[in-house]
């Protein structure tokens, strides 16, 4: 059926055009594609998603990027495919030793993007009709020195600068360090058992590298080895969605400490009963040897309101700031709650609920169970109403801070096809925030968002993806999807003067998205980022509007809707559909 794809692509460009694909941004703002490696064209390689970012607070004009990016992949199996409904064996796994978690750097505030190559464990070689595809040492486009350290990079990234250490400690004089956080399991995805103690099946790893330049992020040795943020994890802990923070701002106490954020599903393999454990590591040599907390009790069951999804920062004075979203259970009405440590990470508060949220998970959807907000078979929002988080610290000094707190989500209390981006701030250390307020441009259904505020406090952004259509029951329409990026100026009293809509991107149809694990369900991930300098500010999002929808995909994912479970034969993305089927890319956004 490969004849076809000129005529599907065809198809496909009118439908778009007839839901009214188009630019509309500011003069100033340039977008950029940032997964650069990743072909356009053999699913699941082209398939990026889950995007982070981070600004080095001595050299604004250097951003780094994190993404799960698909790229070092097997071409989807014909065989796991048709019969599996996946892309390759064991099923779920992808290429059992290759690695998922991809780095980015742009030298020029993100008008331009390298995805560096080094050496690893590679699959993307090997042929789509042979199986099994055996992976091996060669050329990969993900984060070095998993696989020489007997691990895989497994999704979930994070990226954060911090000061060098060196000789006399931390210090700016020393340059900068990036840290990249991200999952991790061993070879095989079977449980890790190393002298740390580590013996849990998904570990939470960092590794960094000094002063980046072009010349120095090209030679893999001036990367870490990847370390244990979870040292001591049990063999019953499901460590998920972390993030990383690093104290950037010469006025803490405890500048150049660094702070990793995660829940742990304890007793993961029990289904929904599980008490879900909010942590939070520290290190305090550069990432190296790490700390880690529970900082609030488990909740016996997450149907009974769990902690989940977090965000960590630090203030001028180091005071650590972590938030998680503390759902409801039963009900969609929850909080963004916040515990705070303000002895560097050694100890922590009790948590406090501090904003009020409504879970927009009004539909779930018929085979994966997840939150959908766009339609059947659908891209998972279940972490949309999770906190983003960023604080006016100063950084680098800290002599400018205000320490405003902005915190940005997407709200469900405006009821279906109507979840928003809502926005509140705080000046008083998370003591209170101000009334949540919806930001989201007029026709946009928000799927998620994220803010940064300028260190000195003067200007905010958020940025977010949305979709621009209601909850489709079918997959037959299109399902526009793009990214966005806000700024409003920061007024007396804290509060954001009128919001513009800097770049609104080009729309998409998420149709042409899929997890490539699991062929069924659209995939977008569970990230947006943005940052912020006193000069300008960016945000990075996943973006379709180089994918293909895939008219066979479409049936058979209906199909499956209807019939409450994957139903067999499934189609062959390499056969079945345009060559740009599944193409999600990591697109940027900038200010600057």
């Amino acid at each position: 059926m490969r004849s076809l794809r000129r005529c599907l692509i065809l198809a496909a460009a009118l439908a778009l055009s007839a839901i009214g694909v188009q630019a509309a941004q500011s003069q100033t703002v340039t977008d950029a594609l940032v997964s650069v490696a990743s072909p356009t064209n053999l699913h699941p390689r082209n398939s990026s998603n889950e995007p982070s970012l981070a600004v080095s607070a001595i050299r604004t004009n250097v951003l780094a990027a994190g993404s799960n990016d698909l790229v070092d992949m097997q071409p989807c199996s014909r065989l796991a495919a048709t019969e599996h409904a996946a892309c390759s064996f064991p099923l779920g796994t992808f290429n059992l030793g290759v690695g998922l978690s991809a780095v980015h750097f742009s030298f020029d505030r993100g008008h331009t993007w390298i995805q560096p190559t080094y050496s690893g464990l590679t699959a993307a070689d090997c042929s789509p009709t042979v199986e099994p595809c055996v992976a091996h040492v060669g050329s990969i486009h993900t984060v070095p020195n998993y696989y020489e350290n007997g691990l895989r990079s497994r999704s979930d990234t994070g990226v954060a600068f911090g000061p060098a250490p060196g000789p006399n400690g931390f210090s700016w004089a020393n340059g900068d360090r990036l840290y990249f956080s991200s999952l991790a399991t061993n070879l095989t995805d079977t449980v890790i058992r190393n002298g740390t103690g580590q013996n849990s099946n998904f570990a939470v790893t960092v590794s960094s590298i000094d002063n980046v330049t072009p010349a120095r992020i090209a030679n893999q040795a001036n990367w870490s080895r990847p370390y244990f943020a979870a040292p001591h994890a049990a063999f019953s802990a499901g460590l998920d969605k972390e993030q990383i923070w690093a104290d950037n701002a010469e006025s803490s106490p405890f500048f150049g400490n660094a702070y990793v954020c995660y829940s742990d599903f304890h007793s993961f393999s029990q289904g929904n009963a599980f008490p879900l454990k909010p942590m939070v590591s520290t290190s305090r040599d550069g990432g190296v040897t790490w700390k880690q907390h529970q900082v609030a009790p488990a909740i016996a069951n997450a149907r009974q309101g769990a902690y989940d999804g977090c965000t960590v920062r630090t203030d001028s004075h180091g005071v650590v700031y972590v938030f998680f979203t503390h759902f409801g259970g039963t009900s969609l009405a929850g909080f963004h709650t916040v515990i705070k440590s303000l002895d560097g990470g050694q100890t922590w508060r009790k948590p406090q609920d501090v904003v009020a949220i409504t879970d927009p998970c009004f539909h779930n959807d018929p085979v994966t169970g997840r939150c959908v907000i766009d339609g059947v078979a659908g891209a998972r929002t279940d972490l949309s109403v999770m906190p983003s988080v960023d604080i006016a610290n100063g950084a680098p000094t800290g002599v400018d801070a205000t320490n405003e707190i902005v915190d940005a989500w997407v709200d469900g209390r405006d009821g279906p096809d109507h979840e928003r981006a809502f926005f509140a701030y705080s000046i008083n250390g998370a003591a209170s925030f101000s009334t949540p307020t919806p930001i989201s441009p007029p026709g946009d259904i928000t799927a998620y968002a994220a803010p940064a505020i300028s260190p000195n406090g003067n200007r905010v952004y958020v940025v977010s993806q949305a979709f621009t259509s209601p909850f489709q029951a079918t997959t037959t329409n299109p399902r526009p999807e793009h990214g966005v990026l806000q700024t409003a100026a920061i007024g007396a009293g804290g509060a954001p003067g009128a919001w513009t809509t800097e770049y609104s991107g080009p729309l998409g149809d998420a149709r042409g998205s899929s997890q490539g694990r699991i062929l069924y369900n659209e995939f977008l991930g569970d990230y947006v980022y943005a940052i912020a300098t006193r000069a300008y500010g960016a945000g990075v999002w996943t973006d379709v509007r180089r994918t293909a929808d895939c008219p066979a995909f479409d049936a058979w994912r209906q199909a499956s809707a209807n019939a409450g479970t994957v139903v067999l034969p499934a189609p062959w993305p390499l056969g079945d559909c345009p060559a740009a089927f599944g193409n999600n890319d990591i697109f940027s956004a900038t200010t600057g």
